[in-house]
Order: structure tokens, then sequence, then C-alpha cells
């Protein structure tokens, strides 16, 4: 497991430690969230892309019903 170092202002931390504890997680569980929510937006992204690319429009229209779904399940984020 990696760690990373992030520098943000000091209110904007406190801000997310409140989230955090009105969610009952960490602040570690909620970055890890984030990051997931913006790998699956990019590997989306390139399936759309690559469909679009070879003119398959029924599989672009499924992909974008898929990234609809998410963030309809996300809206927390």
């Amino acid at each position: 497991m990696s760690v990373v170092t992030l520098r943000i202002p000091d209110d904007k931390h406190l801000r997310l430690k409140q989230l955090v504890a009105s969610r009952n997680t960490s602040v570690n569980s909620l970055f890890d969230e984030l990051a997931t929510t913006a790998l699956v937006q990019h590997d989306l992204s390139l399936q759309f892309r690559a469909a679009a690319q070879a003119g398959d429009a029924a599989r672009g229209l499924a992909l974008l019903d898929k990234l609809d779904a998410h963030f309809a399940s996300n809206k927390s984020v």
C-alpha cells in the first residue's frame, strides 16, 4: 500500500473531517472512494472513446448508461 501526502488548507481539512464524521468513516476512506470514482470515470471515458472510434453506437450508449448509473448511486460524493 502506498502513502500519499496531501497539502490542503486547514479550513478544507476541518470541513473534510466534519464530512467523514457525519458519514462515520475516515479521511483516508473518503480519498480512496474519490480516487476510485476518478478511475472509474477515466476508464469509462477511454472505453467510450474506443467504442465511438469503432463506430459501435450501441456500446457507446451502454457505457453512457453505466456512467449515469454510477453517478446516480454516488450523489453523496
